[in-house]
This record gives structure tokens, C-alpha cells and sequence, in this order.
């Protein structure tokens, strides 16, 4: 069998075995009680049986190759436990031991021994906590976990099992299909494990916890099959420093550090990103029943003015429209509510009908005849205790019969988290009907989902999440700086717009100044003055021959004492530009083993001060250009800013492509590139500087 189809073997076990000792008889028993339907065998050669569970001697003893093994041996054992499982025909195994990959050398070498003895059998971690598979019943796991079978429900991949074993224990009703721990991932990672687990139907959403990706070209394939199938990925990513951006050479390293990169991955592809873990569960269970909303137009409900006002206030936050109550709905309101309730949206429909079973079903059925994409209610219970649950337990009821009677997406929230119970949230889920706690991380919740809806069109037309991202191998070594008139000779071959000026020596200047035309600029050229404006290496708007002749004199006094050890012997001499309607940078950074990302941000002299820049995985295309340049915070700019005019974006669409190209062509030695500026016209756009540092070899 290959990996692939062994990894479905353990994601959907017949039958499940585990090695090791007492803690593993507990671990099979906890199948067993949990209702697991398969075989359970455990092998430990030391005894005949452990907790009253009979022991099988070896694994060669086993009748068949388990489809799931969890071996909890030391990280010795476990290598030859794995070798045997691969011999008797084993679909995969859970690797519990540490001291791999993870502890320096010696470990890597036992990982690639691990994986050699594990040929085609699928392993997880190792330096793991396991897989809790609640669709089976499977609880390949060392510990209690507090889980319950489920027919459908999210997967959250995550590389803390402490993060794993306390979200099984939270008190939130995630609905949770699959629960791994992906360990060291040194075979079987966050990408293979979505790749297959978004072939299972039942699987309705995808948590993602993680510090860092393995497989970034893997992730991407597996994400933008998420994306077309329509099932959220939410992620929650940890470790958000730019270590090491301060050492690049030019300005785009301090624009896109990792963290960004990963926002730009997540972007491209629909990820939803949150902050924290409680808006990690409930973005989850906003996705979990898989009825999603088709817009961000929400009927909102709530029986005081003060719920009401939340609910303006949070829906506005997190992008939610609330469309107004037309003439018939308000009509048929007044026949039912109070003459003092205020017919908005959001409905405050009052304490006057609480209880009133009737009033109730007619003031639902008017609000939800409505063209709005979901309904909300805020509802919190009172203590058990009071013998006042009743009442709320007859509006779910009638909330949930009057949703599937308008056939109406819809979700249940509190204003206050705990006051939302346990068997209102089950009861709620089991009708579809998403059950958040806390009405402000709820709209948040919501609002993500139904963004990711709209988005989610909008992403597959443009094309990009189809797209696998280049993942650079590492270079080491500073590498050999280009000067700027190589730098935009190379870059012009790919349709790089740069101005049509000559390359010469000090004692030609005044001649190539005469084939060029006045009024015109002079540069140094150096790959030892990457930033020429510091060294006084940069003249503008020379009109005359005597301008240039005092320039060139200036030019060099300026060099020699800033750059003593720097020749200047060539110079470049180029048309003075007309003034740009706006100035961008263009670059590219290179992240090995992540990404090579093209960035555009706001250029010039300004570049650190606005820190106004997007940036794009390579490959990319002319759509995800567009959109990027109209994500700038000063777009503005480009549109005809206070009556000026508006730039050609198409040829300046053209340009980056330019600069994209160059850099795909040539990632295997690519470390960096700058433009600043790219001059923005009405008429097309002009790279009149450039920087390109390839690697320089052995």
C-alpha cells in the first residue's frame, strides 16, 4: 500500500493495537469502554496480561498488521517496534517517544533510522501525544481525554499535545472529529494529515495550532483543496518575531519578517487566522455544523435593550450588516410586541412575551421572512437552581423550529460565557445550530465565517490559491551585490520598465550626457553603495553641462569621505523622471525552507516611516497584484487623489509581474532584490533604482 492510503488506514481503524506497559492496558481499556466497535490487542513481551488485558508476546504474533498501533516505548524500542510493525503489515503508528529529532544530532540520525524502518507505514511524530479519533472511537492516546463520539465535527491539528489534552478537556462543546498531535512531523505532517482528512465528509472544518509549517508547498495544495471545497481552515499561530530582518541588506526585510509571510500565506489561501485560543474554539464551532452563512447580513435578537446594543455594537466591529426591518415585518411586530419595543434591527422583542409560546412563533417567523444571509439570538440561562430554565429552553426550541421552517442559517449566543449551558450548547449543535459563549467572541466568530464566505469567491476568481509556493532551499553566504546598472539590465530582460541612460566612466560623462539629453540625472556605480542617497552618490535634475561637470567634481569629494576604499570609476547618467503621481518599493525576500515573497509597499524616502506594504508568496499573478496595490493603506495615490491623476495600473500591474518573474526564474540563487523607487505614472511606471544580491557560489 502506499503512505497515502496507509495514513486513511489509521485515520479509519479496523482494528487497533498498543505497545508498552500498564499505561497502555489503561489506553486500550478506554477504547473499549468508549465504545470502539474493532479488535484491541495489547503487546508486551514481559507479561500475559496488564489491568486484566491479555498481552500478545510480539508483534509478529499479532494475527494481522493493526490499520493503528500506539507505541509507547523508549525511543530505542520504538525503532525496532516499527520495523516489525512495517514487516507484519501495519497501516500506521503513533510514535510517543521524545529524544529525536528534537534533541540535536545524535537524535536527527535515530529520526532518519525511524523513518527508513518505517518504509511505507504511515508514523505520527515521533515526540507526540497521539490521535483521538472520535468518529471510530479510536483513542490512540496515553492519558483520560475528554472527548465523546461524534457523527460529524472539526479536526484540530495542533504540535502541543498539552494544548491538545486541554482542549479535549474544555468545557466549550467543540464538536471534534479528529484531535492529532503531530510531534516532530517526521514523516506525516499538518499538510498530509489535511490532504486526507478533507477526503472525509463528516470532517466539516480544520483547526490548525501551530508554530511553524514543514511543508509549505504541501500546506498550500492541501489548503486551496479546502478552499474549493468550502471548509474553513482556522489557525492559530504562535512565535510572531522578525529575528534576524535587522541584517538584511535593504529596506524589504524589515517590510515582510516571517510572521507576515505566514499572514500573506494565510491570506492567499482563505485561512482564517485568530489570536488566542478561545477565539481558536469558537471560530470553530462557528464552522462546526457545517452551515455556513452565505453572506455577512444578520437578523440579530435579544430580549433587553442592553443585549440589543451588544449586539449593534459587536456586529459593526466584526463587519456584519443588519439590514432593516421592512414596513410588513414592522407591521406584523406591533401585533404581537409591546407598543414601548423598539422595531430595529437588532430586536430588542422584550420580557412581555417571555414564556408566551405563541407570541413567541409569530414574533420569530416576522423577523426571519427576511432576505438576511443568518439569525442570532443572545440568550443566557439562569442558575439551575432557580427552576426558571424552562422558558429558555421553549425559545431554543422555537428559535431552532422556526430557522429550519425559513430555512434560515442561524447561532445561538450568551453575553456572558458560562451562562450558556452544557445541554442547551449539545442540543443546539445537534440541530445545526452553532452554540458561542460570550456575545463578543461570538460576533467576532461569526463575522470570520461570513467573511470567509465572500472571501472564499473572491480567492478562487483570482487564481493565486491554486498557485504552490515556491519554497527556496538555503543559501549560505552573503552572496556577490549587483550594481544598480546590472541590477536593472537583468531586470529589464523580463519587461521591467528602467530609463534609457548610459553607462560610463567619469572622464565620458559629459559625452553620453550630450546622446542622453538634459535636464538629467547622475549616479555612482557601485555594489559597494547600495544606498547611494547616504553616500551623496546621487544627483537630480542636472540641466546643463556645467551643472554636470560640478556635479561629477562634488560627486566624488562626497564618496571618498563617506566610502574612502570605494573607486569611482563608473558612473551611470540617465533622463531626469517627471514627477511621479506616487513612488513604490518592489522587493524580494528570500525565507529558506519557507517562501520567496515579492513585497509592495509605499517606496521613496518614506518607505520605514509609512511601513505601508503587502507582500506575495512567488509565484503569483496579475489579479493578486492588483489586489495587493489596492490594499495599501495610501491606494489613494493611485486613484486620483484630490484631483490628480489616476495611474496606469495596468502597465504598473505589468511591472511587478516583471519583477516577479525575474525572481522565479532565478530562486536558486536569488537572496534579494529592491527596487525604490518605482516611479508610478499616469502614463506607465519607471524603476529608476535597483538592487539585486544573488549567492555567490562555492
Amino acid at each position: 500500500m502506499s503512505l497515502r492510503d496507509n495514513l486513511k488506514r489509521l485515520l479509519a481503524p479496523r482494528h487497533l493495537a498498543f505497545i508498552g506497559g500498564r499505561s497502555m492496558a489503561r489506553a486500550l481499556k478506554r477504547c473499549r469502554d468508549g465504545g470502539y466497535p474493532g479488535e484491541l490487542w495489547l503487546v508486551n513481551p514481559q507479561h500475559p496480561e496488564l489491568e486484566g488485558v491479555p498481552c500478545v508476546a510480539s508483534v509478529a504474533e499479532l494475527p494481522c498488521g493493526p490499520d493503528a498501533v500506539f507505541v509507547a516505548t523508549n525511543r530505542e524500542l520504538t525503532l525496532d517496534c516499527v520495523a516489525q510493525l512495517a514487516a507484519k503489515g501495519a497501516g500506521g503508528a503513533i510514535c510517543y517517544a521524545s529524544g529525536f529529532a528534537e534533541t540535536g544530532e545524535e537524535g536527527t540520525a535515530l529520526q532518519h533510522q525511524l523513518l527508513h524502518a518505517a518504509g511505507d507505514m504511515a508514523v505520527l511524530g515521533p515526540n507526540c501525544y497521539g490521535l483521538l479519533d472520535y468518529l471510530h472511537s479510536a483513542a490512540l492516546w496515553p492519558v483520560a481525554h475528554g472527548g465523546k463520539p461524534v457523527e460529524k465535527g472539526v479536526a484540530v491539528l495542533t504540535q502541543s499535545g498539552n494544548f491538545a489534552y486541554n482542549l479535549s478537556m474544555s468545557d466549550r462543546s467543540l464538536p471534534i472529529a479528529y484531535m492529532a498531535s503531530v510531534g516532530n512531523q517526521a514523516q506525516i505532517g499538518v499538510a498530509e494529515l489535511m490532504d486526507v482528512l478533507l477526503d472525509e465528509p463528516r470532517v466539516t472544518a480544520i483547526g490548525l495550532h501551530l508554530e511553524g509549517l514543514k511543508n509549505v508547498p504541501g500546506f498550500a495544495a492541501a489548503a486551496h483543496k479546502a478552499l474549493v471545497k468550502g471548509i474553513p481552515i482556522i489557525a492559530l499561530k504562535t512565535g510572531v518575531s522578525q529575528l534576524g530582518a535587522q541584517l538584511a541588506l535593504s529596506h524589504t526585510s524589515s517590510l515582510a519578517g516571517s510572521d507576515a509571510l505566514y499572514d500573506s500565506l494565510f491570506e492567499r489561501l482563505g485561512v482564517i487566522r485568530v489570536s488566542g485560543p478561545v477565539s481558536f474554539v469558537e471560530t470553530l464551532k462557528a464552522a462546526a455544523c457545517g452551515n455556513l452563512p452565505a453572506g455577512n447580513r444578520l437578523i440579530a435578537l435579544a430580549c433587553s435593550g442592553g443585549d440589543a446594543g451588544l449586539l449593534a455594537d459587536y456586529s459593526e466591529r466584526n463587519g456584519l450588516q443588519l439590514p432593516a426591518l421592512d414596513d410588513g415585518q414592522r407591521s406584523e411586530l406591533t401585533q404581537v410586541l409591546p407598543s414601548y419595543a423598539n422595531l430595529v434591527n437588532p430586536l430588542d422583542f422584550t420580557t412581555a412575551i417571555w414564556g408566551d409560546g405563541e407570541a413567541l412563533q409569530q414574533m420569530l417567523d416576522s423577523t426571519l421572512r427576511t432576505d438576511a444571509d443568518a439569525a442570532v439570538l443572545v440568550l443566557d440561562y439562569p442558575s439551575e437552581t432557580t427552576g426558571e430554565r424552562n422558558e429558555c429552553d421553549l425559545l431554543l426550541q422555537l428559535y431552532s423550529e422556526a430557522l429550519a421552517r425559513h430555512g434560515k442559517v442561524g447561532f445561538v449566543t450568551s453575553a456572558f460565557p458560562e451562562l450558556l449551558p452544557a445541554s442547551a450548547r449539545e442540543r443546539l449543535h445537534q440541530l445545526g445550530i452553532a452554540a458561542l459563549q460570550g456575545v463578543e467572541d461570538g460576533l467576532a466568530a461569526w463575522g470570520k465565517i461570513a467573511h470567509y464566505q465572500s472571501n472564499r469567491q473572491l480567492l478562487l476568481a483570482r487564481g493565486e490559491s491554486a498557485l504552490l509556493p515556491l519554497c527556496p532551499q538555503p543559501l549560505a553566504g552573503e552572496g556577490v551585490v549587483l550594481n544598480e546598472w546590472q541590477s536593472k539590465q537583468a531586470l529589464s530582460a523580463f519587461g521591467l520598465p528602467v530609463p534609457a541612460g548610459e553607462l560610463t566612466t567619469p572622464e565620458r560623462t559629459l559625452a553620453a550626457a550630450q546622446r542622453v539629453g538634459y535636464p538629467l540625472v547622475l549616479k555612482a556605480v557601485s555594489s559597494h553603495l547600495p544606498h547611494k542617497t547616504e553616500a551623496g552618490a546621487v544627483a537630480l535634475n542636472l540641466a546643463t553641462p556645467q551643472a554636470l561637470q560640478l556635479a561629477l567634481e562634488e560627486m566624488r569629494g562626497r564618496i571618498a569621505a563617506y566610502a574612502p576604499g570605494v573607486a569611482f570609476d563608473q558612473v551611470l547618467v540617465e533622463p531626469m523622471a517627471a514627477a511621479p503621481l506616487a513612488e513604490l518599493i518592489i522587493g524580494v525576500k528570500r525565507e529558506n525552507g519557507f517562501a520567496l515573497a515579492l513585497v509592495i509597499g509605499a517606496g521613496g524616502v518614506l518607505v520605514e516611516l509609512l511601513k505601508d506594504s503587502r507582500s506575495l508568496l512567488l509565484p503569483t499573478n496579475e489579479a493578486a497584484i492588483r489586489a495587493a496595490l489596492l490594499g495599501l493603506r495610501s491606494v489613494g495615490l493611485l486613484q486620483g487623489f484630490r484631483g490628480r491623476p489616476v495611474a496606469d495600473m495596468d502597465a504598473l500591474v505589468r511591472a511587478i509581474g516583471a519583477v516577479a518573474d525575474y525572481a522565479c526564474e532565478n530562486v536558486g540563487q536569488l537572496l534579494e532584490l529592491d527596487v525604490n523607487p518605482l516611479l508610478v505614472g499616469e502614463r506607465g511606471s519607471v524603476a529608476v533604482d535597483g538592487l539585486i544580491r544573488l549567492d555567490g557560489g562555492d
